[in-house]
């Protein structure tokens, strides 16, 4: 595993970057995922696009959900509405942060 500083946390969600492979981590509750830089704008943008609204529905617990598909059908990540909000702020706070490194490390 890297060795990864974090760019942004909200809620339960963290993002973060290795500085030597440049990979994007998003870790939340008992899940990580790894990117690329451009699979982390793609990931990003696919999140951007679902409305929480249109795919949400009541869980057992009462809580609504949304849901989130990913390539593996067997495999759906799910978010309260908190959890997306945060999830997205984290993402957007990333982006943002990787702008600010990529300055620094440039100026070298």
């Amino acid at each position: 595993m890297c060795d990864a500083k974090i760019l942004s946390q909200r809620g339960t969600s963290v993002v973060s970057r290795c500085s030597e492979c440049q990979c994007l981590f998003i870790w939340h509750h008992n899940l990580i995922l790894s990117f690329t830089p451009d699979q982390f704008i793609q990931f990003k943008n696919f999140a951007i696009d679902l409305d929480f609204g249109d795919h949400s529905f009541p869980f057992p617990d009462g809580q609504e959900r949304v849901v989130m598909r990913t390539p593996v059908n067997d495999i759906q990540l799910t978010f309260t509405v908190d959890e997306w909000e945060d999830f997205h702020a984290s993402m957007d706070e990333a982006i943002y942060m990787q702008e600010i490194y990529a300055m620094v490390e440039g100026g070298k």
